[in-house]
């Protein structure tokens, strides 16, 4: 019987499961619902793909993205997994064919908008199916506390009651706490377990620039990400066009992306993007991309996002392989005016004016900005990254401890129920008469801050937000509470330091360490990455899939530094499954081979392929002889070469170097003494006539089907 660890390897080339993913895994297989909060890239699609692969019937997957329904659906397929999606972009005869093999029992996996899924005819269809499970992707929708809520989310909590013994798993990148009871709340799920993932993306460099010369800018960091995938994110459609156009002027690969913009050529602008055949995108803020496009080295915001949860959704699409990516955003005081207005027109005002707040708090911070994103979801960072603008360039800092334990103290007394500007009025010992009727004038705490301006407590409680140690409960009227680290901070002694005299970072100075010159080992695997990636684009470009399909370019970067030259060694490159090897695996070798004899093997420090020099002197025409007397090596040894190239199938013929009456003598030797290892016995039984190179070449020959 198949395992999660069987199929994670078989189809999906990967030797072990990330964090959390086969606990998630093992809860599904166990048709037990559960809400999973994982960041984007940190795996959250295995966790429904492998269960659905081993679970009876068809596993139903709603997503409010088009694109990314797509984008799965490629990936799976590529990986040899049946999977189909039913959306707008495919025809009836795409459709009746999804619904057949549903109906016979042959799809794994069916994507499906929310939509659709409500539509009667497919809510009927679904019911006489065999379904296994449900998936809600991007689930935050659901609730309007979070960034992206939509009403038809509201209405999904039928599935529990339709389908109460299916598995319902509900996943998004970006849930507070509020967002996350809602969720449950609202899919009605049965005693879910929940699931949360750290949010913490290290690959990810975070910086704030003033919004001053904003094209100038971006153009410097362009010219750091020659040929590289990036997003740009803009305020309006109008400024999207421009910028897509001034980059494309300026000689940029650049398009713009956004719901104006007509189906079909934004449909083509995605496609491009996602085939690389077009470089940057610069899209609104509004309108996510909702790709699953992993090498996205570079995320631009060039005006401010409007909350938080939108902006570290937005970011964390590039480096979705784990591999660097630099994200910068830009901020002007014009571009929150230009969000309050938004925010007026808006059902929620007061949420997303709240989190308006929130996201020009963290651009104005000089505090470790990877921390304020992390202890806005809930998680707290002790040390600071070292990867953002904040910590390249730090503000002068000083011990805050009495002070962060004061203003915590003082939020205690008036029992976790005031917001910022009563706490601070308090711990100021303020004269307002509502600090009177309310009976605040007589707490301990009552003026014990008064040595510090209002203006300095302000900057105080942003930082005690953004360490971590306070909270913000938008659903309880925006009241301040304590963390566990405020706690730790408060009763346990923890040590705190804050920014005493607000002391901004020099914006956009970031300390560039030099880098060390490069060793010819990384050189020849930089060129064998851009070969690899060159030939990916050829497979992709043929199948009409996007490069990342094939494989992504962890999987290339893997190739290029181990450089497997044979079956067995592609296998054990992470990300190379069963039916990839069997459909990729012969032209990756064929290419990594073809680039080392290019190469000079010797100084490109290549380990453990001396064989190659051989190779190629063979290829050149040279003789055992020879190539032992050019390479300075016994001839034994350029036949044990040859064994090896023999073994790998990078030679086939050996007559040129055993003769008949050679092999003949070998094989009545075998048949004598047998295959023996060390080869000393059959040495000895043909009295030394043939050396232990040309016996161990048969023995190769041999094993390899030779008779």
């Amino acid at each position: 019987m198949s395992t999660p660890a069987h199929i994670l390897k078989k189809y999906f080339g990967y030797d072990g499961f990330r964090p959390m993913q086969l606990e998630i895994i093992q809860n599904v297989l166990g048709k037990k619902d559960c809400l999973v909060i994982m960041p984007t890239g940190g795996g959250k699609s295995i966790c429904f793909q492998v269960p659905a692969m081993l679970m009876d019937g068809t596993f139903i997957v709603l997503s409010p993205l088009i694109a990314l329904m797509k984008d799965q659906v490629e990936g799976l397929v590529a990986n040899g997994i049946p999977a189909a999606f039913i959306n707008s972009t495919i025809d009836k005869d795409q459709e009746a064919d999804a619904l057949q093999k549903l109906d016979n029992g042959k799809l794994k996996l069916l994507y499906l908008s929310p939509e659709r899924f409500l539509s009667q005819p497919m809510f009927n269809i679904l019911k006489e199916a065999n379904i296994s499970g449900f998936a809600i992707d991007e689930a935050h929708c659901i609730s309007v506390w979070g960034h992206d809520f939509r009403e038809e989310y509201g209405r999904l909590g039928i599935i529990k009651k339709q389908w109460p013994q299916s598995p319902v798993i509900a996943l998004t990148a970006t849930a507070d706490k509020i967002s996350r009871r809602d969720i449950v709340t609202q899919l009605k799920l049965t005693d879910p377990e929940v699931f949360l993932g750290s949010f913490n993306r290290p690959n990810l460099s975070l910086q704030v620039k003033p919004g001053q010369k904003v094209y100038r800018e971006v153009k410097k960091i362009l010219s750091r990400h020659h040929g590289e995938s990036g997003i740009i994110y803009c305020l309006s459609r109008n400024s999207c066009e421009e910028v897509a156009e001034k980059l494309e002027f300026d000689g940029f690969s650049a398009a713009s992306y956004h719901a104006g913009m007509e189906k079909e050529i934004r449909t083509k602008v995605q496609e491009d993007f996602k085939k690389d055949k077009v470089n940057i995108i610069v899209a609104t803020i509004a309108f996510g991309m909702g790709i699953d496009k992993s090498n996205i080295r570079f995320v631009i915001h060039y005006n401010l996002p409007k909350n938080i949860e939108g902006y570290y959704q937005e970011i964390g699409r590039g480096g979705r392989d784990g591999l660097p990516c630099e994200t910068v955003m830009f901020y002007s005081y014009r571009d929150v005016m230009i969000l309050r207005s938004f925010c007026e027109e808006s059902k929620l005002k007061d949420i997303q004016l709240a989190k308006l707040k929130r996201i020009q708090q963290y651009a104005e911070a000089a505090v470790c900005r990877r921390k304020i994103l992390l202890t806005y979801f809930g998680e707290d960072l002790p040390e600071n990254c070292g990867n953002c603008d904040v910590c390249k360039n730090p503000p002068t800092s000083t011990d805050g401890t009495i002070i962060v334990q004061m203003a915590l103290s003082a939020l205690a007394r008036l029992n976790e129920n005031v917001g910022i500007g009563t706490l601070i009025d308090v711990l100021r010992g303020s004269q307002k008469s509502y600090l009177f009727q309310q009976g605040y004038h007589e707490i301990k705490t009552y003026g014990a801050g008064k040595d510090h301006s209002y203006d300095d407590w302000q900057h105080f409680v942003l930082q005690m937000l953004h360490h971590g140690y306070l909270e913000i409960a938008y659903d309880q009227n925006h009241v301040l509470k304590i963390t566990e680290a405020g706690r730790e901070v408060l009763f346990k002694g923890r040590k705190v330091q804050i920014v005493s005299v607000y002391d901004s970072p020099e914006v956009g100075k970031l300390m560039v360490k030099e880098e060390p010159e490069k060793t010819q080992k990384q050189l020849f695997a930089e060129g064998l990455f851009e070969a690899l990636r060159d030939l990916r684009k050829l497979i992709a470009d043929s199948k009409g899939v996007p490069p990342y399909v094939i494989f992504s370019d962890v999987t290339l970067k893997e190739m290029a530094a181990q450089y497997p030259v044979t079956r067995e060694e592609m296998g054990a490159i992470s990300g190379v499954g069963e039916f990839k090897l069997e459909e990729f695996g012969e032209v990756f070798i064929e290419e990594i081979i073809g680039h080392i004899l290019k190469s000079d093997i010797k100084s490109s420090g290549i380990r453990g392929k001396t064989q190659f020099e051989t190779l190629k002197l063979i290829r050149d025409g040279k003789s055992t002889s020879e190539i032992a007397s050019l390479r300075g090596i016994h001839e034994s040894t350029v036949y044990g070469h040859l064994a090896t190239l023999l073994e790998q199938g990078l030679i086939k013929d050996v007559s040129p170097y055993l003769s008949d009456l050679e092999m003949d003598q070998v094989k009545k030797a075998i048949e004598a003494v047998g295959a023996t290892e060390p080869l000393t016995p059959l040495f000895n039984y043909m009295d030394g006539k043939i050396h232990f190179g040309k016996i161990r070449l048969y023995l190769s020959f041999s094993k390899s089907g030779g008779k």
